[in-house]
C-alpha cells in the first residue's frame, strides 16, 4: 500500500511545474467551494424561506459569469492571467460579505451579491479553464481531472459537516448570522492563500489578442449544444441540494452530513477512473454520470421526503464528478483541434462556450421559476429537476458524435501536417 502511494506521488511529481501549481491552487480554493455552492443558498433559505429567491440569486450569478468572461478577455491583453485568476477567487469572499451585510434579504440585495459572485466565477473559471487547457494535453487530462475531483470530493466530506454543524450549533445558541460571518472571514483568508500559491506558477497569457468571434466551424456548434444541455442542470446541481435539505431535512447540520455520505468512496473512485481510463473511454464515464443523475432526479421526484433527499445526494456525489471528469477533456480536445484549424486563440472558444452554458442555465432556471409561479415550490422542486435530467440524457449521443468527429478531424489535421512537410 505504501509503495502504491509512493508511486502515485512520484507520478504527480513527474508532471510539469505549472501542472503542480495549478492543481495545488485549485486544491486550496476548493476548500471554500462547498461554502459558496451550498451554504450561501442555505443562508438565503434560512433567512427568507423562499426557494424562488435562491433561484433569483442563482440567475444573477449566471448573468454575471458571461459578462465577466467578456471583460476578462479584454483585461488579458493588459494584465497577467494569474492576477485575474486570483481576483476571481478573492471576489467570492467579497460577494459573501455583501450578502451577510444585508439587513433584509430583498431581491435587490440578493441580485447585487449574485452579480458579484458571478463576476468571481467568471474571472475564476475563464482563467482556470485556459490554464487547465494550456497546462495539460489530451493524454493527461483524465488524470488531471481525476486528481482534482479526488481532492474536491474528499474536501466535500470534511467542509460541509464542519461548517454545517458549526452554523447549526450557533443557531441553537441564537446567533446563526454571526456563524455565517465567521465562515465568510475564513473564506477570505483561504482565497488569499490560494492566490499566493497561484503566483508561484509560470503561467503565460493567451498569445492571440482577438477573442471575440461570432462565426465558428460547424463542429463547434455541436459542442455548444452539449454545453447548453450541461447548463440546463447546473443551476439545480448548485441550489437544489440546499433547498431540498432545508425544506425536507431541516438544518445545516443535516445538510453537511448528507453532503458527506459516500464521499470518501466517490473520491477514491474518481481518482482511479481519472488515472486508469484512456481518452477513448470518456464517453462511457460521461454516460454513467448522466444515468446516475437521472436516477437521482427520479428518486427525489417520486419520494420527495427525507429519504429521497439523502438518496438524491448520494447519487449526486457520483454523478457530478463523473460528468465533469469526462466533459472537460471532451471540450478541451475540441478546442485544441479547432484552434489549430481556425488559427484562433483557445480563449476565443472558452469565451464562446460560456454562451452555450448560459443559454442552458437560463432555460433550466426559467423552468423552475415557471413551475413555482404557476403551480408551487413543491411542484418545481419535484418535477423541474426530473424534466431537465431526462432532457440531459440526450447529451450522451451528442458527446458520442463529437468524439467521433474529433477523431476524424485529428486524422485530417495530421495528414495535412505530413503533406505540408
Amino acid at each position: 500500500m505504501l509503495n502504491k502511494l509512493k508511486l502515485e506521488i512520484g507520478h504527480f511529481k513527474s508532471q510539469s511545474h505549472n501542472f503542480k501549481v495549478l492543481t495545488l491552487t485549485n486544491l486550496i480554493y476548493s476548500i471554500v467551494l462547498p461554502v459558496i455552492d451550498i451554504f450561501v443558498a442555505a443562508y438565503v433559505m434560512r433567512n427568507s424561506n423562499d426557494p424562488t429567491k435562491v433561484v433569483v440569486y442563482q440567475l444573477t450569478i449566471y448573468t454575471g459569469i458571461p459578462i465577466t468572461f467578456l471583460i476578462n478577455g479584454w483585461l488579458l491583453n493588459r494584465f497577467p492571467i494569474k492576477l485575474l485568476f486570483s481576483l476571481g477567487m478573492v471576489l467570492s469572499g467579497v460577494s459573501m460579505a455583501i450578502m451577510m451585510s444585508l439587513n433584509t434579504l430583498d431581491i435587490t440585495g440578493i441580485a447585487v451579491a449574485g452579480i458579484v459572485m458571478g463576476m468571481s466565477f467568471g474571472f475564476y473559471w475563464a482563467n482556470r479553464d485556459f490554464l487547465a487547457l494550456s497546462t495539460t494535453d489530451n493524454n493527461n487530462r483524465n488524470y488531471y481531472y481525476g486528481l482534482e475531483t479526488f481532492f474536491y470530493t474528499i474536501i466535500a466530506v470534511l467542509i460541509p459537516v464542519a461548517i454545517g454543524w458549526f452554523i447549526e450549533l450557533s443557531a441553537r445558541g441564537g446567533d446563526a448570522k454571526l456563524a455565517y460571518r465567521i465562515v465568510t472571514g475564513i473564506v477570505f483568508v483561504i482565497t488569499v492563500l490560494a492566490s499566493v500559491m497561484c503566483f508561484k506558477g509560470k503561467f503565460i497569457n493567451p498569445v492571440n489578442k482577438k477573442f471575440f468571434y461570432l462565426k465558428f466551424d460547424p463542429f463547434w456548434n455541436k459542442l455548444l449544444v452539449l454545453a447548453s444541455l450541461k447548463g440546463l442542470v447546473q443551476g439545480f446541481l448548485v441550489t437544489a441540494p440546499a433547498m431540498l435539505i432545508m425544506l425536507l431535512l431541516g438544518q445545516e447540520g443535516a445538510l453537511g452530513t448528507a453532503q458527506s455520505i459516500g464521499a470518501v468512496f466517490a473520491a477514491i473512485l474518481m481518482y482511479i477512473i481519472g488515472r486508469k481510463t484512456s481518452p477513448s473511454q470518456r464517453i462511457y464515464v460521461f454516460g454513467t454520470g448522466l444515468l446516475l443523475f437521472a436516477v437521482a432526479a427520479l428518486i427525489n421526484g417520486i419520494l420527495y421526503n427525507a429519504t429521497g433527499v439523502v438518496l438524491f445526494m448520494l447519487f449526486l456525489l457520483l454523478a457530478k464528478p463523473l460528468l465533469d471528469l469526462a466533459y472537460f477533456p471532451i471540450q478541451f480536445r475540441v478546442i485544441d483541434l479547432l484552434s489549430k484549424k481556425e488559427k484562433r486563440s483557445e480563449f476565443a472558444y472558452i469565451l464562446n462556450h460560456e454562451a452555450g452554458l448560459y443559454l442552458g442555465r437560463l432555460t433550466g432556471a426559467g423552468t423552475f421559476l415557471l413551475l413555482a409561479y404557476y403551480f408551487s415550490n413543491e411542484v418545481a422542486l419535484r418535477y423541474a429537476i426530473m424534466i431537465v435530467a431526462v432532457l440531459q440524457l440526450s447529451s450522451f449521443w451528442v458527446a458520442k458524435g463529437i468524439i467521433r468527429q474529433g477523431d476524424e478531424m485529428e486524422k485530417s489535421l495530421h495528414h495535412q501536417v505530413i503533406h505540408h512537410e
